[in-house]
């Protein structure tokens, strides 16, 4: 039976623990695994090592300098990905759907194309620098949002439309307070799975003639066989992508907040 009303200090102090419970356990076991024998510490060293490492990698900047390398790339592709697909999806899910039908065979096999597979063609046409990087970035976010999109779009009910067309609404008001709410949703799925899939292949884009950000930290953490900081990059990119889709899952509160506004005036 749901609770009416506000929850109570204690209603949220057991939710908060039935969410995070599982990640506790987790972060204790690694920390006591490798103490009592069930790890091997050379591999697997306990979180608090990891912890200090990258404290003192923090203050002497060294893993500020990667996270900001990181977090440029990262984000000029899927920024990018997002302007390039927003504005196509809108027009194929709602204007060209007849000729959405003819692509999507294409887009759906482009999409499906293995992003690593790839990575030598990006490196032929744009060679090995930031160009590169941020092209297969690109690449692998444009698909969830161009996709989101368009099924956002194509899923809105049309007889709000048919109603706000015959209440004299003009086009930029409909779009404004009927089709961009109502996609919101789809939009921002695809803009979460892209985020996701931006961070997953940056590590593997800066594994290849880069000189700084994570993915560069992790692979020459693992030829020097430092260990610690190697589990320095891996969590603080685990981090990164939790911070960045907190705040799509924040301004996607806010948008549906709007949305519901929108629909009631």
């Amino acid at each position: 039976m749901a609770f009416s009303g506000k929850k109570t200090v204690g209603q949220r102090l057991l939710f908060y623990y039935r969410k995070s419970a599982a990640i506790i356990l987790f972060l204790l076991l690694w920390e006591l695994a490798p103490r009592v024998g069930l790890a091997d510490r050379m591999f697997i060293p306990p979180l608090s090592e990891i912890i200090v490492t990258g404290a003192q990698m923090f203050i002497s900047g060294n893993l500020l300098l990667h996270i900001k390398v990181s977090l440029r790339r990262a984000l000029l592709g899927f920024i990018i990905a997002t302007i390039a697909a927003l504005p196509l999806g809108f027009l194929l899910g709602g204007w060209f759907k007849r000729f959405e039908e003819y692509l999507d065979p294409l887009f759906k096999v482009m999409a499906q194309i293995n992003p690593f597979s790839v990575f030598p063609v990006f490196i032929l046409l744009f060679g090995i620098g930031e160009t590169a990087k941020i092209a297969i970035i690109l690449w692998v976010c444009v698909w969830p949002v161009l996709f989101g999109t368009i099924l956002g779009v194509k899923s809105i009910d049309q007889t709000l439309v048919k109603v706000a067309l015959a209440m004299g609404t003009t086009k930029i008001a409909l779009f404004w307070k009927v089709v961009l709410p109502g996609a919101a949703p789809a939009i921002f799925g695809g803009l979460k799975q892209g985020a996701g899939i931006a961070f997953f292949m940056l590590i593997a884009a800066e594994m290849i003639g880069a000189t700084a950000g994570l993915g560069f930290l992790i692979l020459q953490s693992q030829v020097n066989f430092q260990i610690r900081r190697l589990f320095v990059g891996v969590v603080t990119i685990a981090i990164l992508g939790l911070v960045i889709t907190w705040l799509l899952n924040f301004i996607e509160k806010r948008v549906i907040t709007w949305r519901e506004e929108s629909v009631l005036h």
